[in-house]
């Protein structure tokens, strides 16, 4: 805790976790030489989309060959890996996990070079619940959990907690400590910040007569009362109107919240879901509390690789399944190899869809789909850097941090990949940049995403970095670019009391599971984690 700002250790942040999405897969090379940003040389990556929208033409060849197996999951982000951990756990066997990607992870996929590894998309684990046992679990197999203290506290692994310098922010020409800005704050404002933090506490705090939490992981134990609704069908901007949070400072904070979890922005989050942001965190531990995070160079892919060592399941990557059928008290699927470019019809006992539901409306037969509205689900677009430095330019204030954000810009800042080496203070450096595309419609931002080049990619890059960093071209060494059209479920109003999403996780015909972060409406590991269980049990009952 610092002594003038905010911290993560004062409130609490939970970030992206674990979605089973279409992303990843072959490089394009992208080197130009004109300027300044054109001379950077780099990649953008994420191309197996590509490869996910032929689903939109049907452009695939006739079936060749057919497989029998058990168990099918389709999609491995963490849901899809969780349901097969469960299944594995519980004695079911003989599973087979279809990726279109080239490796396992969804949105928690991560990358490596010769300084360090570092994410492409979720990249931290707030401490959980202890009373999400499960989870507890997975985390004493990782060792991020080593023990337990005398009153039944876990004793969290120091090298995965995150260490100090947490997070600044750039404000006024200096970097401050904590995600709020306090030097250059008026009094009037620092008002506000101080009641609107009491106000989360409350609803941290809050229960119903049965003692259930009104915010909580995984979502689904929260209770849903009248006045939870309410805060559903307001926006997070309305909500703070009603309450006269006007402070700029404020208002900035709370909008990278809303971008930090959901790619959405606080005209666009539910009351509720914005909310849940900050009081459903209640993770505690005897050298941690609330609020504290686990991190690694690669992000959450560490968690991924973690499950992923643990399964005996058969794996088929490059695979889009394209065609989901039920015949004969059969589950068929029809299979393109993106590598091969041939098609393969798989007929399974049972299967769990572990993708989105934008995925599933389109490869379900007609008479499986759900009936939703055409905008009931909207997923956020997001854009992802890892900028390889020579040396980290200098700045004024705090020095380099964890998590660095830029006030008012419409990043989410970068945070540094190489923050949990053992030499912190190693010269070269990786830090990863956030970028969710909130500035129109995510249908309109996809379009325009898919149709930069790199050299326009590193102008924004640039031209967000150089107020803070003013000679950084000078340390680039390189910038990869990570593209996802898909990056989140966005929990809009009306979403989380919405019946499309209770709909969705309905099973068809005790044959097809579903198992994915969009059946909360909030993108997170933990709700991931939970999806993939929730759908294992319903296949094993």
């Amino acid at each position: 805790m610092s002594k003038n700002g905010l911290t993560r250790k004062q409130f609490v942040i939970g970030v992206t976790s674990a979605v089973g999405i279409l992303a990843a897969g072959k490089l394009i090379q992208v080197v130009i030489h004109n300027n300044k940003a054109s001379s950077i040389k780099g990649n953008i990556l994420g191309a197996a989309s590509k490869v996910g929208h032929r689903l939109r033409s049907g452009d695939f060849p006739a079936s060749s060959s057919t497989e029998y197996k058990k168990t099918v999951i389709v999609g491995g982000g963490v849901s899809g890996l969780s349901a097969a951990r469960w299944l594995e756990r519980n004695g079911h066997t003989s599973i087979c996990l279809l990726e279109l990607a080239d490796t396992v992870g969804g949105n928690a996929v991560g990358g490596k070079n010769k300084i360090s590894a570092y994410p492409w998309g979720a990249h931290y684990l707030p401490v959980p619940d202890i009373r999400n046992k499960e989870l507890m679990a997975f985390l004493e197999e990782c060792e991020s959990i080593t023990g337990y203290d005398e009153k039944g506290l876990p004793i969290y692994n120091e090298y995965h907690l995150c260490s100090d310098p947490e997070e600044r922010v750039f404000f006024q020409g200096v970097w401050q400590d904590g995600l709020v800005p306090h030097i250059g704050v008026s009094a009037e404002d620092k008002a506000q910040i101080n009641s609107f933090f009491q106000l989360m506490e409350g609803y941290r705090a809050l229960q119903n007569k049965e003692g259930e939490d009104a915010f909580t992981l995984p979502l689904r134990n929260s209770y849903f009362d009248d006045e939870a609704k309410r805060l559903d069908s307001i926006s997070f901007m309305s909500f703070l109107k009603e309450r006269k949070y006007t402070a700029e400072v404020l208002l900035h904070y709370l909008n990278y919240c809303c971008k930090d979890d959901y790619g959405s922005t606080l005209e666009d989050t539910s009351a509720w879901a914005g909310i849940h942001y900050f009081a459903s965190r209640k993770g505690k531990g005897s050298n941690a509390e609330y609020g504290d995070v686990l991190t690694w160079p690669e992000g959450n892919n560490f968690l991924i690789q973690k499950m992923d060592a643990q399964l005996k399941a058969e794996r088929q990557l490059n695979q889009l399944v394209y065609s989901v059928t039920i015949e004969n008290e059969k589950v068929h699927l029809l299979c393109f190899d993106a590598l091969k470019g041939t098609t393969k019809t798989i007929i399974a006992d049972q299967v769990i869809l572990a993708t989105p539901q934008y995925i599933n409306q389109r490869i379900l037969s007609a008479n499986l789909r759900k009936p939703f509205k055409g905008d009931a689900f909207q997923y956020s677009p997001w854009m992802v850097a890892n900028i390889t430095l020579r040396e980290m330019p200098a700045g004024r204030g705090v020095p380099l941090s964890w998590d660095n954000v830029i006030f008012n810009s419409e990043s989410l800042g970068y945070v540094n990949a190489c923050h949990q080496h053992l030499n912190a203070y190693e010269k070269q450096k990786v830090i990863t940049y956030y970028l969710p595309i909130t500035d129109e419609s995510p249908s309109a931002a996809r379009k325009k995403i898919y149709e930069r080049t790199h050299q326009d990619w590193v102008g924004i890059i640039l031209k967000d970095l150089k107020p803070v960093h003013n000679n950084i071209e000078q340390a680039i060494e390189q910038i990869d670019i990570w593209i996802w059209g898909h990056g989140m479920i966005m929990p809009q109003v009306g979403f989380i009391s919405g019946e499309e999403r209770h709909e969705a996780a309905q099973s068809i015909e005790n044959k097809i599971f579903f198992a994915h972060t969009d059946l909360s409406g909030i993108s997170v590991f933990e709700e991931g984690f939970y999806q993939g269980i929730s759908a294992a049990k319903k296949l094993l009952n």
